[in-house]
């Protein structure tokens, strides 16, 4: 039984009410929110400060209305940044020129950050750890960015530049820059996708392009390094990968690390199944990232129909859940974009299909919606169909593995329409969960930990539960009369 529940009940000293809430369920429900070629913010290049925030509110506002918990949101697409940094130069998919400041001035991973929460949302922060540039990116490159300052680092790969994982430098920067983001800003969570060494580019002539890393090759060859070059270039990543996970636990321990790989990990994983050999090609073992527990959420990009059978979506599922041999979160990567009222396009129904094969997969706990452009369209019927699955607010899991303790309950009195709550220690509460019961029944409020006030009208009966960074519960207070 939930705990909340179970604290509503245990109380004899407090009159609870006759009819007790429903159980308070857990379940991740995310949305990428990609800042790349301008896919769902903003909508284009150079707008104002106002209508970034307009239209940044707007999509805060759309995931509530649908019941989401959290925004996962790309702030750093090709070593530049959606928010202020010494480290990188300022995104031009914000203001239309690489290293350019919005004007008015604002920090839009600091605003997004502030309104997510004031909404009950989580906030994770998305990078791209390696991409050094996109092919939509028309920007002169400022003397600044990596790829001037170190184009030995940022190097030229078809229509792109990518940094070369293989040189050292790479992921000491990167590293750098993501441990910036979790050191200065007050964030849930930090995401990375699949682009890691980049998916193979052709020439002109149709033939494959080599990635550019004979010289750090060479280089590991002529120190006496025995392993293949394929192998070479995985262990870069994979050591990567450790290592983020490892220093954002030491620096803040609360803060989500979230990886999204490609679907499949190899062909013949589980039999039957086909496609992109992601171990080969982008030179990312995701299975062993999973076993060994280097992140604190898994989301498979399992971007495949359900009756899609050599891309099956619940065998694909059922495959990582049986790899996740360290119990970390399981939440699955949709591809809810190719919902599109065409032809071409899925029907909105086969969304809600696999976010139910998602819940009845044991060991899964959510899904992450790509992307926040057709729930705000509301393509297909897409917004509307997730709006009739996803009917209550729920909770994000917590983090079990950790050992830190549970906040203590908090302290709440009644003054008139509204409660007055207070922490209950001096530990951080990151939300209250606000349940109301008035003549037409139970309601549930997420509100933030900094919430001190909050109106509950005529209720007769309120239950409040204070919920710390990492997911868990306090015992409930529970307060009576009007």
């Amino acid at each position: 039984m939930n705990s909340l529940l179970c604290a509503a009940l245990l109380l004899p000293s407090i009159s609870q009410p006759a009819d007790a809430p429903p159980p308070l369920e857990r379940e991740f429900r995310g949305v990428w929110v990609a800042t790349v070629s301008n896919i769902d913010w903003p909508s284009k290049k150079g707008l104002s400060t106002k209508a970034q925030q307009a239209e940044l509110l707007a999509i805060l506002d759309k995931t509530v209305e649908l019941k989401l918990n959290a925004v996962i949101f790309q702030i750093r697409p090709m070593c530049d940044a959606l928010y202020e940094s010494k480290l990188e130069p300022w995104s031009e998919f914000l203001t239309g020129k690489l290293g350019k400041a919005p004007d008015p001035y604002y920090d839009p991973l600091e605003f997004a950050i502030r309104e997510a929460h004031a909404r009950g949302l989580e906030l994770h922060a998305w990078f791209n750890p390696y991409r050094a540039r996109h092919p939509s990116a028309t920007s002169p490159i400022p003397d600044d960015h990596l790829i001037k300052r170190r184009p030995d680092l940022a190097k030229e790969y078809g229509k792109h530049h990518w940094l070369n994982p293989t040189n050292p430098e790479v992921p000491k920067h990167s590293l750098a820059v993501m441990l910036d983001v979790v050191r200065r800003y007050d964030l849930d969570g930090i995401h990375y996708d699949d682009y890691f060494y980049p998916y193979k580019e052709k020439d002109d002539n149709g033939k494959l392009i080599p990635f550019p890393d004979d010289d750090t090759w060479q280089a590991y060859q002529k120190s006496g390094g025995k392993l293949s070059r394929d192998d070479w270039r995985r262990d870069a990543v994979n050591r990567f990968v450790r290592d983020l996970h490892t220093e954002v636990k030491r620096v803040k321990p609360w803060v989500k690390v979230g990886i999204s790989p490609f679907g499949i990990w190899r062909p013949g994983h589980p039999p039957g199944i086909a496609g992109l050999d992601q171990y080969a090609e982008l030179y990312a073992d995701a299975k062993l990232w999973l076993n060994e527990g280097w992140c604190d959420y898994f989301t498979p990009q399992l971007y495949w129909p359900i009756a899609q059978e050599k891309q099956s979506y619940p065998k694909l599922l059922a495959w990582w859940a049986k790899e996740n041999t360290k119990g970390r979160q399981l939440w699955v990567g949709n591809y809810t974009s190719r919902v599109t009222g065409t032809d071409k396009g899925w029907p909105a129904s086969e969304v809600v299909e696999q976010i139910k094969v998602t819940r009845k997969q044991d060991g899964a706990s959510g899904n992450v919606h790509f992307s926040m452009k057709a729930l705000m369209s509301n393509a297909g019927g897409v917004a509307d169909a997730l709006r009739g699955e996803y009917k209550d607010t729920v909770l994000v899991p917590a983090i079990p593995w950790d050992k830190s303790s549970p906040p203590s309950a908090p302290l709440v009195k009644r003054d008139g329409k509204n409660i007055i709550i207070q922490p209950g220690d001096k530990g951080t509460v990151r939300w209250y969960v606000v349940r109301s019961n008035t003549e037409k029944g139970w309601s549930t409020r997420l509100v933030a930990g900094a919430t001190d006030s909050l109106a509950v009208g005529d209720a007769n009966h309120v239950l409040v539960v204070a919920i710390n960074r990492f997911g868990q519960e306090s015992k409930v207070t529970a307060i009576s009369g009007r």
